[in-house]
């Protein structure tokens, strides 16, 4: 056993939030979609670190933001069109949370890492006779 502490480097910093998952649907085309978004996304002061399309139909964006910021982000994923999951809703409720009732202003200063799977799924062709059926002609 070796008595000495094992050497930290100071350089490296564990971030005080870990990465927020989001997921989120679209019934957008996909190439029409994504620049609407990242122009939504750039006007809310979002980073963005990667982006990656994956098929057939899903893309990948990890981003950073300012805390201050979730507002603004929260409700122009909404105003793009995205159905975000339950959880997502939910998790940026609590950033919203956070950042409301944060004791000190200059925490909201801190850069969250985010990172939404976006699922862009075909609206299904509506059979003739599910049509009549919802017209009550069945």
């Amino acid at each position: 056993m070796n008595p000495e502490p094992l050497a930290t480097s100071e350089t490296t910093v564990a971030p005080e939030f870990p990465v927020v998952e989001l997921r989120g649907r679209s019934f957008e085309d996909h190439q029409e979609f994504v620049p609407v978004l990242l122009e939504t996304m750039a006007s809310c002061g979002c980073w963005l670190l990667k982006r990656r399309e994956l098929p057939p139909n899903v893309s990948e964006l990890k981003f950073e933001l300012l805390l201050r910021s979730v507002f603004e982000l929260y409700s122009g994923l909404l105003s793009c069109g995205i159905e975000l999951s339950r959880d997502s809703h939910i998790r940026m409720k609590s950033l919203c949370t956070v950042r409301d009732h944060n004791p000190h202003r200059a925490r909201r200063r801190r850069v969250l890492t985010i990172r939404l799977e976006l699922i862009f799924v075909e609206e299904p062709d509506c059979p003739s006779d599910m049509a009549q059926i919802a017209m009550g002609r069945a």
